[in-house]
C-alpha cells in the first residue's frame, strides 16, 4: 500500500462494520492475527504493518505521531466504508486515541489496551536504544530469540515473526526507528487530546501490566463515561497472555457498539 513517503502493509478480511487493530512498538500484525480471526465472522478486519514495522518500510523518514496518524487515515480510506472501531494495544493504542481526537468523524469507538495519554519522566526512549542495541543479532534461532528475549508470550512472538536471512534471524524493524518513535509518545503527555475524544472508548490493562502511577484513574475522571476492565494473570501484551479472555473482552465491546 504506498503512501507518498512510504509502504505500508495490511491485512484485511471479513465482512461487517470495520475495525482496526493497531500492533504496538516494535510488533507488527503477525502478532494481532489470533484476534483478527476471532472477529473475522462478524467484521471487516484491518491490520496493518505501521511504519518502521514488520512489511512495511523499515526506515521511514518520518516518524512523528502525525504520520502515524495520517497512515491511519489512508488504511481507512483504502479499507473502510464509513466510521471504524479503532483498536490499539501500546504505542498503537496512543495512536489511535490521537486518531478519534483529530478526526472524530472517522471513529466509532475507541480501545486503547495498556495504552495511555504519553509522556515520561524517566528517559524511556534512551533505556529503550540501550536494550535494543544489547540484542545479540542475528538469532541463530527463534529459539534463541526466545530465550533472550525472556521466554514469555512477546518473546514468543517477536521471535516468531523474525525475518530468516542466510541461515540466521533477524527482526523486521531497525532498533534506532524504534527509539524515535517512540520519544513522539514519551515527549508529551497528551491530556487535553485525550479529553478531546468524544467516541465511546474501553480502556484494558492487564493485572501485571505498566503505565505510570495513576495515570488511569486521572483518564477516567477526566472522562467519566470511559469503561474499564483489568484481566487477571495479564501483563502488558494482554493479547499475548490471555488471547481468550482479551478476545471475549473486545467482542462484548464491539456488540455494545453495535
Amino acid at each position: 500500500m504506498p503512501r507518498a513517503d512510504v509502504t505500508l502493509s495490511a491485512l484485511a478480511g471479513g465482512d461487517g462494520p470495520p475495525v482496526v487493530l493497531l500492533h504496538g512498538l516494535a510488533g507488527s500484525a503477525a502478532e494481532l492475527e489470533p484476534t483478527a480471526l476471532g472477529l473475522l465472522d462478524s467484521y471487516t478486519v484491518i491490520v496493518p504493518d505501521q511504519r518502521g514495522h514488520g512489511h512495511a518500510t523499515r526506515h521511514p523518514a518520518d516518524v512523528s505521531r502525525r504520520a502515524y496518524v495520517d497512515d491511519v487515515l489512508a488504511v481507512l480510506d483504502a479499507f473502510a466504508q464509513g466510521p471504524a472501531v479503532l483498536v490499539g494495544q501500546s504505542m498503537g493504542a496512543h495512536t489511535a486515541m490521537l486518531v478519534a481526537a483529530w478526526h472524530p468523524d472517522r471513529v466509532r469507538g475507541l480501545l486503547m489496551l495498556e495504552g495511555g495519554v504519553g509522556g515520561d519522566d524517566g528517559d524511556y526512549p534512551s533505556r529503550l536504544e540501550a536494550w535494543f542495541a544489547s540484542w545479540p543479532v542475528p538469532f541463530p534461532t527463534r529459539q534463541a530469540a526466545v530465550e533472550f528475549l525472556g521466554g514469555r508470550s512477546l518473546a514468543a512472538a517477536w521471535a516468531a515473526d523474525l525475518e530468516e536471512r542466510d541461515g540466521a534471524f533477524w527482526p523486521r524493524f531497525d532498533g534506532a526507528v524504534m527509539t524515535s518513535a517512540i520519544r513522539g509518545v514519551a515527549g508529551e503527555a497528551r491530556w487535553d487530546d485525550w479529553a478531546a475524544v468524544t467516541a465511546p472508548t474501553l480502556l484494558v490493562r492487564g493485572a501485571a501490566g505498566t503505565g505510570p502511577e495513576g495515570e488511569v484513574e486521572r483518564m477516567l475522571a477526566l472522562r467519566p463515561g470511559v469503561e474499564h476492565v483489568v484481566v487477571p494473570d495479564a501483563g502488558h501484551d494482554v493479547h499475548l497472555d490471555q488471547p481468550d479472555a482479551w478476545l471475549t473482552v473486545l467482542r462484548s465491546f464491539l456488540r455494545r457498539l453495535a
